[in-house]
C-alpha cells in the first residue's frame, strides 16, 4: 500500500517569529502565474482599442515619457482606470462569492445568484431613474444599503426551526432575485427614457465608463475589506469542517458567519455600484482556485481574488476587441461563461447526492 506524499511547502518567519506562514509551493506558483497573467492582459488591454498604441509606447507612457498628447490621454485617462477597475471589480466579486460559499457551506452561493447584486442594482437604478439630482458619490452607500436589505431578507426567510438551511438560502435567494429584477424592469420601463437608458447601460456590467474616481473608491474599500478577510481566515478555515468542529476548535461561529456575510455583501455591493452586476464571477473563481491549488483559507482567498481579476480583465478585453468597434459589456461575457459552469456544478452535486 502506497501513501501519498505531503505537498511541498516552505515557511516564512518574521525575525522574532511573531508571524510564521507555511505556504504550499504549488499554491504560491499558481499565484505567481495568475499575477503574471493579469499583467499580460493589462498590457494588452492598454494597447488595444480604436486608437492603436504599441506596447513599447504604452510602457514609455507609463514611465512618464510623453510620446504624444493623444497617447497620454488615451492611456492615462481612459484605458488605465478601466483596466484597474476591471481587475479590482473581478477580485471583489470573486472574494464575495468565495466568502458566501464558506459562510453558507454551499458551493453554489454567488452574489449574482442569490440576489445580493440585484439588491445593489435595484438601489442604484432607483437612484439613477428617480433621484438623478443626488450626488453620484452616494452610489456605493445606496448599493450597500440595498444589498444589506436583501441579505437580511434571505437570511430571515431561509431560517428554519432546525437553524439555517443552505438549500433554502439558495432557493430564497433565486426567488428574491427574480422579484427584485422585476422591480428593476418596472423602473426601466416607466422611467424617463434618458435616465432609463443610462441605467440600462450600467446594468449590462460595462466597465467602459470607469474613471479614476471609481478606482479610488474600489481601492479604498478593498484596503478595508480584504485585510479583514485575512484576519478572519483562521476561523473561516475551521468553519470548513462544520459548526460543531469549528466550535470545538474555539472559533466564534456566529460572529464569524455574520462578519463573513457583512464583508461579502460589502464587496459585492461596492463592485456592483461602480460597474453594474457581473454574473457568476463569484461562482467560477473560488471553484477554479480550489482545483488549481488546494490551500489554506488565506492563500485560497488570494488565489480567488487573482482569478476573479484575471477573468473580468480578460472578459473586458475580449468584449472590447473581438467585435470592434462594437463593445460587448464584460457582464454579458462572464454570464455566458458562468451559466454552463453553474449547470455542471448542479449536475455534479446531484451525482454526489445520488451516490
Amino acid at each position: 500500500m502506497t501513501t501519498a506524499s505531503p505537498p511541498r511547502q516552505f515557511v516564512i518567519r518574521s525575525p522574532r517569529e511573531a508571524i510564521a506562514l507555511r505556504l504550499p509551493v504549488r499554491g504560491v506558483a499558481v499565484a505567481a502565474i495568475l499575477l503574471l497573467g493579469i499583467v499580460v492582459v493589462s498590457c494588452i488591454s492598454l494597447a488595444t482599442g480604436s486608437y492603436g498604441v504599441a506596447l513599447n509606447e504604452v510602457w514609455e507612457t507609463l514611465r512618464g515619457v510623453t510620446i504624444s498628447r493623444a497617447i497620454d490621454n488615451v492611456v492615462w485617462e481612459f484605458r488605465f482606470p478601466r483596466t484597474i477597475c476591471a481587475a479590482l471589480v473581478g477580485a471583489m466579486m470573486a472574494l464575495s462569492g468565495g466568502v458566501l460559499q464558506n459562510a453558507t457551506r454551499n458551493s453554489l452561493a454567488d452574489p449574482s445568484l442569490v440576489g445580493i447584486s440585484q439588491g445593489a442594482a435595484l438601489a442604484v437604478v432607483t437612484l439613477t431613474v428617480m433621484f438623478p439630482e443626488l450626488n453620484s458619490g452616494f452610489r456605493p452607500w445606496i448599493a450597500f444599503f440595498g444589498s444589506v436589505l436583501v441579505a437580511m431578507a434571505i437570511r430571515a426567510l431561509s431560517h428554519t426551526r432546525q437553524g439555517a438551511s443552505t438549500i433554502r438560502f439558495i432557493l430564497m435567494g433565486i426567488g428574491l432575485s427574480a422579484f427584485i429584477s422585476s422591480l428593476t424592469s418596472i423602473l426601466l420601463t416607466y422611467g424617463e427614457i434618458d435616465r432609463a437608458m443610462a441605467a440600462l447601460a450600467w446594468l449590462a456590467g460595462s466597465i467602459n465608463a470607469a474613471s479614476w474616481g471609481d478606482v479610488w473608491t474600489l481601492l479604498g474599500w478593498s484596503a478595508v475589506l480584504f485585510p479583514a478577510l485575512l484576519l478572519l481566515s483562521r476561523s473561516m478555515s475551521a468553519m470548513r469542517f462544520g459548526e460543531a468542529a469549528a466550535t470545538g476548535l474555539g472559533a466564534p461561529v456566529a460572529t464569524v458567519r455574520n462578519l463573513q456575510l457583512a464583508i461579502a455583501v460589502g464587496l459585492a455591493a461596492i463592485a456592483t455600484s461602480v460597474v453594474g452586476p457581473l454574473g457568476f464571477v463569484g461562482l467560477i473563481a473560488p471553484h477554479a482556485a480550489r482545483r488549481l491549488a488546494p490551500a489554506g483559507m488565506g492563500l485560497h482567498l488570494v488565489l480567488t481574488a487573482l482569478l476573479g481579476a484575471l477573468l473580468v480583465g480578460a472578459a473586458d478585453l475580449l468584449g472590447r476587441a473581438a467585435f470592434a468597434p462594437i463593445q460587448i459589456p464584460a457582464g454579458i461575457l462572464t454570464s455566458l461563461i458562468g451559466v454552463p459552469v453553474f449547470v455542471l456544478l448542479l449536475m455534479r452535486s446531484r451525482a454526489t447526492v445520488s451516490h
